[in-house]
């Protein structure tokens, strides 16, 4: 009986994210199976139902969406880096735009302390802030809230878009030879081994980054050329959504509701300043305006690569620029800190 009330959260939380994922296709919504997931999970969990992933099925769907990224990679993304340098100079400049502008406008409109506004401001390395605000910079609930619907809302509102707006998506090329049971093993056991490598190196999102690693380096030196079986790309996008969708597992209704105007404009600024800066790459570099969006975009690099093997992207660009955002950030945040707290204290000196 133990064993079942553990087990029953995770199967219900599945049940919603397959439910979710269902209606949205029957809707006709762009990436469905994980946009429907997201929602109905989030959905539940508002409700205070019983929502729960482990860290055991994490890790599947972390494993699952990286050999699925590898698997997308485009046969020409090594001609491609040529251009990269151009995108990751704007990438670079929409963090400072993103820091400073939203940092800012949390403090200044919504009263938030200096620390509370600047670490909600950060788009990225959740946890690597979540554990600065743990140490006592900043409210660390109003900071995961702001965070999670900064997710949440790129996850939905970006393939939704794709409705309404010029950008340019692709349907993913037609596969007509699939991996068998014994490739499918192989490449998971490798795309473990170095998941779990990448991980020990603390390299951030190691788990996810490792196996597409493993999984595109696989493909590119010709070990296989055949696609993930179509019904496992479906397991993992309804992962993906019940992954998303239970961070909100343990947030009040109140708590969201507090935070959520914050959350919002900060993220519809974000979403702005990457729009705007994404337009401006895309006039110089040949490569289709959703792609640039989607690497540059602020979003969960699970929930980013996820959109682009459904919006037929090439998913190398996407995780490289996506390991590059944290990289900067990882330099970013700890300086952003330290300014943080030595405000704080030329303050108090002046009130002393």
């Amino acid at each position: 009986m133990t064993n079942l009330s553990k087990l029953y959260p995770v199967l219900l939380t599945l049940a919603l994210s397959a439910v979710g994922g269902g209606i949205a296709t029957l809707l006709g919504l762009p990436a469905s199976w994980m946009v429907g997931g997201v929602l109905a999970v989030m959905a539940g969990a508002m409700a205070g139902l019983p929502i729960a992933m482990p860290d055991r099925l994490r890790d599947v769907a972390f494993l699952l969406i990286g050999m699925s990224m590898g698997a997308s990679v485009a046969p020409d993304s090594l001609r491609l880096i040529a251009s990269w340098p151009v995108t990751i100079a704007a990438l670079a400049l929409e963090l400072v735009l993103i820091i400073a502008l939203t940092g800012w406008m949390l403090a200044r409109f919504f009263k938030l302390d200096t620390g509370t506004a600047y670490l909600s401001s950060f788009p990225g390395h959740l946890s690597f802030v979540m554990g600065i605000a743990s140490a006592g910079v900043g409210n660390a609930r109003q900071i995961v809230i702001i965070q999670v619907i900064r997710i949440l809302m790129l996850t939905i509102c970006v393939p939704i878009g794709t409705l309404f707006l010029p950008i340019d998506h692709f349907a993913p090329p037609v596969a007509t030879e699939f991996l068998n049971l014994w490739q499918l093993l192989a490449l998971a056991a490798a795309c473990v081994a170095i998941g779990l490598i990448f991980m020990r190196l603390k390299i951030p999102a190691g788990f996810v980054l490792g196996a597409m690693a493993a999984a595109t380096a696989a493909k590119l030196g010709g070990l296989y050329t055949e696609a993930m079986p179509a019904p496992l790309v479906l397991v993992t996008f309804v992962l993906t959504g019940a992954l998303i969708g239970s961070r909100f597992a343990g947030i009040s209704r109140r708590e969201i509701l507090t935070a959520a105007k914050g959350g919002v404009i900060a993220t519809a600024m974000t979403v702005g300043i990457v729009t705007l800066v994404a337009w401006v790459a895309s006039l110089i570099v040949d490569m289709p305006y959703g792609q640039i969006w989607l690497g540059l975009a602020p979003g969960a690099l699970e929930g980013m690569g996820a959109l682009g093997i459904a919006l037929g992207y090439d998913t190398a660009f996407i995780a490289a620029h996506h390991v590059i955002r944290l990289l900067l950030l990882s330099f970013a945040i700890p300086t952003v800190v330290v300014l943080i707290r030595r405000r704080g204290l030329a303050t108090i000196a002046r009130q002393g």
